[in-house]
């Protein structure tokens, strides 16, 4: 650059300028003094520097400076990554539309944040490594199938129109959102969801985006938050997919078909990515605890009166509960009492059934050790059957209490006259209580 250097020339004092009287000397200098001066720190090493190499001032200055720029140079290509895939290194560069630009020029960690300045010098340290003529001056081969990777990478993220068109399907910039199981599992709401905001935060065409916060954001902050990603504005356009469609010598029936097939299928990416960031919004809203905070102090403040006659009512509600659980626990008792007392009065009847059998069959057993009344030899059937009979009658008509006696005393008797006798007496009670008639059993009687 041309230094051009001009003289300026000083205003000339007024001839009235009276400086033979308004100039006074203060003092005089002083005779100058010899003194040695000796460089401490790092002027020390700056002297030390210099005498090793046989360096004059200018000289060193000039050669520090050369050293500071090219150490400023290597650290800015340190920012360019040479780690390099083998299969992206032997790529076809025919399917330059499905590549990685960014990953090409080793700025993967950059993508939509990389500056000019930095593709320039990536593409100049890409070239510098790949290029067919030092590959094969090194001994490699002289395929440019990569090189012209580089140089179609370089061309698209330096033209802004096409770097856009890139970045609007670049999914190696996108953030994977954490699952609700994540986030809860974590506690770390803002931490894990921050990062996913701001990486979507690019496509927006209103600058600059809300951040979600932290803890202690207002109410107003988190609300403009959400509004603002319910009511998102995005530029992407996803043409960068297209389809491409034939030059102007092709057929034109073709090429038009061709260009609605490709807005067709920009408009249907455009709607799944609305869709797509309408449900990351709905599950942060979700997970945001601030939202839930916020809605329970309003209700606490603007609903007070109504927690209060909810409470009487709940209060109400447990004593009308505990009192139907009692009612319930009484009649229960009360059921499981009469319950229990049915199965008693089954048991004695059934036990008193079982006793009326037994003592009937005393009764009827009573008769037959008689042998029927009949005397000596074997009691004819008509005189059995006769006899019979009339125990069964006896027995229809007999209580509980009377067969119970009758039986016991039947039961230790063997003579077939007190036998009879016994039955007489009964016979007799019986049709004193007129539960017999007068002429009834008359077999039985002594």
């Amino acid at each position: 650059m041309a230094v051009k250097l001009e003289s300026v020339r000083l205003p000339q004092l007024p001839s009235d300028w009276p400086s033979d009287t308004t100039f006074k000397p203060l003092g005089k200098l002083s005779p100058a003094t010899q003194r040695n001066i000796e460089p401490v720190g790092v002027h020390f090493l700056s002297e030390a520097r210099r005498k090793r190499h046989k360096r004059t001032f200018s000289e060193d200055e000039r050669y520090q400076a050369e050293q500071r720029v090219k150490k400023s140079e290597e650290d800015e290509d340190a920012d360019i990554s040479d780690n390099e895939d083998p299969l992206m290194v032997q790529r076809d560069a025919k399917d330059w539309k499905s590549q990685d630009h960014y990953a090409v020029l080793g700025l993967s960690k950059y993508r939509y944040k990389a500056t000019d300045d930095q593709i320039k010098r990536a593409n100049r340290k890409k070239v510098l490594k790949h290029h067919p003529d030092k590959r094969a001056a090194l001994g490699g081969s002289d395929d440019d199938s990569f090189f012209k990777c580089i140089q179609k990478a370089t061309e698209i993220l330096l033209d802004p129109v096409k770097r856009r068109q890139f970045d609007s399907v670049d999914e190696g910039a996108n953030e994977d959102p954490p699952s609700k199981k994540e986030t809860k599992q974590s506690g770390k709401f803002f931490e894990l969801w921050n990062p996913i905001f701001d990486s979507e935060a690019r496509f927006s065409k209103k600058q600059p985006v809300p951040r979600l916060g932290d803890d202690n954001s207002t109410k107003e902050e988190v609300e403009n938050f959400y509004n603002f990603w319910y009511n998102f504005d995005s530029w992407r356009s996803f043409e960068y997919q297209d389809e491409d469609v034939p030059d102007d010598s092709a057929d034109r029936d073709q090429r038009r078909h061709i260009e609605k097939k490709n807005l067709n299928a920009r408009r249907k990416k455009k709607t799944e990515d609305t869709a797509r960031l309408r449900k990351l919004v709905d599950d942060a809203l979700s997970l945001d605890g601030r939202t839930a905070r916020f809605r329970q102090q309003e209700k606490a403040q603007k609903n007070k009166k109504r927690d209060e006659r909810e409470a009487d009512a709940r209060k109400a509600a447990e004593e009308a509960q505990k009192k139907k659980e009692e009612d319930e626990r009484l009649q229960k008792e009360k059921e499981a009492a009469e319950k229990a007392e049915r199965a008693e009065g089954k048991k004695a009847k059934e036990a008193a059934k079982n006793a009326a059998k037994k003592n009937k069959r005393v009764i009827r057993n009573a008769v037959k050790d008689a042998n029927y009344f009949h005397g000596a030899g074997d009691a004819p059937p008509a005189t059995v059957e006769k006899v019979l009979n009339d125990v069964d009658a006896l027995l229809d008509k007999q209580e509980f209490e009377g067969l119970a006696s009758l039986s016991r005393a039947l039961s230790t008797e063997k003579d077939p006259s007190k036998i009879k006798q016994i039955y007489s007496e009964e016979i007799g009670r019986m049709v004193s209580a007129g539960t017999l008639s007068e002429g009834a059993c008359a077999s039985l009687r002594a």
